[in-house]
């Protein structure tokens, strides 16, 4: 086998292990991306965890087809971009936020979420929904609030029965 077979052979081994290890990976066509805009999108992945890479389209669309999945074959033309994240939502969201602000030169294609095929209209929509913790947060808040708020009730009944005692002590001693 030749060296170049061999690392390729590599590069789409690695590819499997990220897509097994991601919960998300959202495809995006870039085109005249700068340097300074690649770098920019670069340090935004890493900072929600997730990985942003660029694979030539036949090493993806063969570690894809390794595993399985053929739904990627019409989508992996052209100059591609990868982001592996460990969360549902987090790089349809940073991709989201990039579309916005350079749209002539980023549009999404498509992402593979939980073993499943997403369209592009599915990745805007993964883009606006709340991440995994944040809906933890806002369960834990609500299942919280009834609990406080029972808290807030025993409370003003105590202070009321303190009030009371307090106007019947001060009637007798006077």
């Amino acid at each position: 086998m030749s060296a170049n077979l061999e690392a390729k052979k590599q590069v789409v081994e690695e590819i499997k292990q990220k897509i097994e290890a991601s919960k998300s990976v959202v495809f995006v066509d870039v085109n005249g991306l700068t340097v300074a805009e690649v770098s920019a999108l670069r340090n935004k992945f890493r900072e929600v965890g997730a990985e942003y890479k660029v694979y030539k389209n036949t090493l993806l669309r063969k570690a894809f087809n390794e595993i399985g999945v053929t739904a990627f074959d019409s989508d992996l033309n052209g100059p591609t971009a990868v982001a592996f994240s460990p969360d549902e939502t987090a790089a349809a969201k940073v991709f989201a936020e990039a579309v916005k602000t350079l749209p002539d030169k980023i549009k999404t294609k498509s992402a593979y979420v939980d073993n499943a095929y997403v369209d592009a209209k599915g990745v805007a929509a993964l883009a606006t929904m709340p991440s995994r913790e944040e809906l933890i947060a806002k369960m834990l808040g609500s299942m919280q609030a009834p609990i406080a708020n029972f808290a807030g009730v025993l409370s003003a009944m105590l202070r009321g029965v303190v009030v009371a005692l307090n106007a019947i002590a001060e009637k007798k001693g006077a």
